[in-house]
């Protein structure tokens, strides 16, 4: 079942990563619209949840459909890695949403 602008209700049939995989964020810089900051991009985290597909929002910024859906998930981070030990408290996780062109398999 398709819902808000193409947004699939239906589970995925297929993703590259599941809950509980680690991951690394690829390092790029497009001239173009991108949704994955800067900030955590070389990072490695887990997979938290794997929120279904939607469309592209890099396409959609510029006028496109966004298709082909492209799968979402929620990685976890440990903020010392992202931010360095002196800026972070014991117990805390960063957690974002991270579309699948920008994930690689974790070491």
């Amino acid at each position: 079942m398709r819902g808000w602008r193409g947004w699939s209700e239906e589970p995925l049939m297929q993703t590259r990563f599941q809950a509980g995989d680690a991951v690394r964020v690829r390092v790029g810089d497009p001239p173009r619209h991108i949704r994955t900051p800067a900030y955590i991009q070389g990072k490695t985290g887990r997979v938290a949840a794997v929120h279904g597909a939607f469309p592209n929002p890099e396409t959609l910024a510029h006028g496109g459909d966004g298709q082909p859906a492209q799968p979402l998930y929620l990685v976890g981070f440990d903020p010392v890695e992202v931010w360095g030990s002196g800026r972070t408290v014991s117990g805390e996780r960063l957690l974002i949403d991270l579309y699948e062109h920008w994930l690689e398999p974790g070491e």
